[in-house]
């Protein structure tokens, strides 16, 4: 059994309360929060009170810093859960604990150890772009009370305010310095259903088998529940260590999306701390308008969701794959393996069971990491076979390791069942007690930590693949594939994908270009991880400055059939001027009058978020 993991390579295979408490009103509190009591809890902060127009954030230096006593106060009501975050690589500094640091060491390319540190982040930076930098204070949050006790703490104190589950933000938004941290890491339960209807919604919307996460759950934590115990599915990420909260406000894509559509597009319910303190549920029938926005408007930027609830399909009795790679001995040859890629992928894989990816590069290799749904083991035989054929039997390609196949469904994520089986294509998290479902793609190894040196990504309109312009579209693939390397994930795309998927994915936040796109190309290089603080040789600025240089060299190849393309927030260029309207597109407006009516003040602030061009860009100062 295989699995082609799904996410990029980076050029080696390697995302109130007022002004203060009297101190009876905060020994009730900790006494109630203790409890589990939230609506009493909540019963107790008095209303919302709108910041001063023009008023900057806070940073430790200034005078109106919380003084310790209230930070102390803070400490309580969270029961012993803030915590002053250190960089992962501070134990290794001279005169420190020399046994964490070896643990940080020994553990810095496992997903799920960086998961688990508050100032862990799972890409270690971006060039000339940011540095992770840990908060001033963390919330290990442990369940929703938690989380309103830092929303309305970050507000009455007037802080930078950051959320983080998963860490996976290519773009940063996970970590700032001189912030307060809600770190719902720990929070994580998973929850099946068999019929479940949406608050407010009984007697409107029919019942349907779904899935509950809290806000720190991963995806891998979905699969197991979901596919290996329980035999159905849930549209996902594919990466294993995602956290489902991020990806579901970002859009969301996974191996299957052609079939399912994303995971926005399956939420039916979501729990939301808003930047008043107050608790709301969003779905089709309770503040629906917020409910679409968090449908991939966007992570960290409509209030902190706590959980979530997806619905769950039938799983397909299989999973396959097609993999491989062929190499032309000459340009001409590679312009006609591309063009004879793309013809073949138009009749036979521009449908709902394919998905996942190819690569182009420099170097005349075509490599396949594609996967499906829904086809048995001789069906994705006979797909492949006659392009195998033609490949193999050209003298003008090598080819290496082509296979296709498919296996049960349910044993995917399975990584206990892939071992005995002789598989290597997962990874355990080796930890003592870390639970046994818990692995990573190999394929993804390469990518943990990762410094970046530039990313890009744009939507390819279904267009292209018309038969008078397959040829342009392989040119271009040709000409961007001489600056670098090119990847085409055919499943961001949704065009193709069954009318139920493609109605859904409409019915979201995310730019509508990605319903009318066969893919999303992601062009992106970097190196190994470069941690603060990491014993590791100095980077090159100079060769990382021209890995970014000919990243935008071959996506402007591209724009020449694509012009105004759309991107996707998750995996995105950091510095791209027009963000509104490539994550957005037509959606953007409405997102800014639900942004300015439930955070009017931009409590919740990320790069390149709804609404952040209304700051500085570290969030600190109003424009």
């Amino acid at each position: 059994m295989r699995e082609i993991a799904n996410r990029p390579f980076f050029g080696t295979r390697f995302l109130e309360i007022p002004d203060r408490l009297r101190n009876m009103q905060r020994r009730s509190l900790v006494k109630i929060l203790g409890a589990g009591l939230l609506q009493a809890a909540a019963r107790l902060v008095l209303p919302f009170r709108a910041r001063s127009a023009g008023r900057r954030r806070l940073r430790p230096s200034d005078v109106g810093w919380p003084a310790a006593a209230r930070w102390e106060e803070l400490n309580q009501v969270v029961g012993g859960n803030l915590i002053r975050p250190r960089p992962l690589f501070a134990p290794c500094q001279a005169g420190q604990d020399q046994a964490a640091c070896a643990d940080v060491a020994n553990n810095i390319r496992n997903p799920f150890y960086i998961g688990d540190q508050p100032a862990g982040t799972q890409v270690s930076g971006w060039l000339d772009a940011w540095s992770p930098s840990p908060s001033e204070y963390a919330i290990r949050a442990r369940n929703t009370a938690d989380v309103v006790a830092g929303v309305n703490f970050a507000r009455e104190n007037n802080l930078r305010l950051v959320i983080k589950g998963g860490g996976h933000s290519y773009l940063g938004t996970s970590n700032a310095p001189d912030s307060l941290l809600i770190w719902t890491r720990a929070m994580n339960k998973v929850t099946l259903y068999d019929h479940f209807v949406p608050e407010g919604c009984a007697g409107k919307l029919a019942p349907l088998p779904a899935v509950t996460a809290e806000a720190g759950a991963m995806w891998i934590d979905l699969y197991d529940s979901v596919t290996t115990a329980a035999g159905r599915y849930v549209q996902g990420g594919g990466c294993t260590s995602v956290g489902v909260a991020g990806l579901v406000q970002s859009g969301g894509f996974g191996s299957f999306s052609k079939g399912f559509g994303t995971a926005a597009a399956g939420l039916l319910e979501a729990e939301v701390v808003t930047a008043d303190g107050k608790v709301r549920i969003a779905n089709a029938c309770s503040n629906p308008d917020l409910f679409w926005a968090i449908k991939g408007g966007g992570g960290g930027t409509w209030g902190v969701v706590t959980r979530l609830t997806l619905r769950t399909h039938q799983l397909p009795e299989f999973f396959g794959w097609a993999e491989g790679k062929i190499k032309a001995k000459s340009d001409g040859a590679f312009r006609q393996l591309i063009r004879h890629f793309v013809t073949f992928y138009k009749e036979n894989l521009f449908n709902s069971h394919w998905g996942e990816q190819i690569r182009v590069d420099q170097a005349n290799t075509l490599e396949l990491s594609m996967v499906c749904q829904g086809l048995d083991n001789d069906q994705v035989t006979r797909v492949w076979r006659p392009f195998f054929n033609a490949v193999k039997s050209s003298a003008d390609l090598i080819v290496t390791d082509l296979n296709a196949g498919a296996n049960a469904a349910r044993h995917w994520w399975d990584v206990v069942y892939r071992k005995s089986n002789g598989s290597d294509s997962m990874v355990a998290d080796p930890r003592p007690g870390a639970p046994a479902s818990h692995a990573w793609w190999s394929g993804d190894a390469a990518q943990v930590g990762a410094f970046l040196h530039g990313f890009d990504s744009l939507w390819l309109p279904a267009s292209l693949l018309d038969e008078k312009r397959q040829e342009s579209l392989s040119e271009s693939l040709f000409a961007a594939s001489r600056q670098k390397r090119i990847e085409l994930h055919f499943n961001k795309g949704i065009a193709g994908a069954t009318p139920e998927a493609v109605a859904a994915t409409r019915n979201t936040a995310t730019n509508p270009a990605v319903t009318e796109a066969f893919a999303l190309v992601i062009i992106a290089d970097g190196e190994v991880a470069a941690y603060p603080g990491q014993a590791r040789p100095p980077l090159d600025a100079s060769a990382g400055h021209r890995n970014a240089h000919h990243i935008d060299l071959a996506v402007a190849e591209l724009r020449r059939i694509a012009p105004n393309p759309g991107s996707y927030v998750s995996e995105s260029n950091f510095f791209n001027s027009s963000w509104q309207e490539a994550y957005w597109g037509t959606n953007y407006a409405k997102l800014q009058a639900i942004k300015a009516k439930y955070d009017c003040d931009g409590l919740f602030f990320v790069h390149h978020g709804v609404g952040s061009e209304q700051w500085s860009a570290d969030g600190f100062l109003p424009v």
